[in-house]
């Protein structure tokens, strides 16, 4: 196995945390690489030696989540789809203050795509092959992704108010109604 030199290491730590920290505060819209080298304490240069623009930045950093929750999905097959979904859910809960962030911005939307994505995978699994004959395929899964996705988003943002596991709870209910 290759050794990684810690000082790479240390400088995309650095940028990493710097980022996600003005992310929460200032949102993504107003992050300069400027901004970040600056706050980070690092040369612009070793900011471009490990990222393109705060773009690339952001898309390591989604990539990160998504095979953090793709873990959680491999982990949670031995699980009922409840108790699977709350551990789903728990994660997003976690890291909301990152999710809040993203949702909000008006400029993260290959972050929205990424988690589409993910979602609309982790339902076709879910779905059986002759469930809803008479309804094309791509068509529910987008719709119930999309409707996933729509509940996470207001939970983040908080304009839902329960907590995680009745969110969790209340998705399944209609997941497995309309799959049924």
């Amino acid at each position: 196995m290759e050794k990684v030199d810690r000082r790479i290491v240390k400088s995309r730590q650095a940028i990493q945390t710097t980022f996600l920290q003005m992310l929460v505060k200032e949102g993504f819209d107003e992050i300069t690489v400027r901004n970040i080298t600056e706050q980070a304490n690092l040369g612009r240069k070793t900011f471009y030696l490990h990222y393109v623009d705060k773009y690339d930045l952001l898309d390591k950093i989604v990539d990160d989540h998504i095979a953090q929750m793709r873990k959680i999905s491999d982990q949670k097959k031995d699980l009922g789809i409840l108790e699977g979904s709350i551990l789903w859910f728990s994660y997003v809960e976690q890291h909301k203050p990152f999710f809040a962030a993203l949702f909000k911005s008006k400029h993260a939307s290959a972050f929205r795509s990424k988690l589409l994505l993910f979602t609309t995978g982790e339902i076709d699994n879910k779905i059986h092959e002759g469930s809803h004959p008479l309804i094309d395929k791509t068509i529910f899964l987008k719709f119930l992704a999309t409707a996933t996705m729509g509940v996470l988003e207001s939970y983040v943002l908080q304009e839902i108010d329960s907590d995680i596991e009745d969110v969790a709870k209340q998705v399944v209910q209609l997941f497995e109604k309309l799959i049924n």
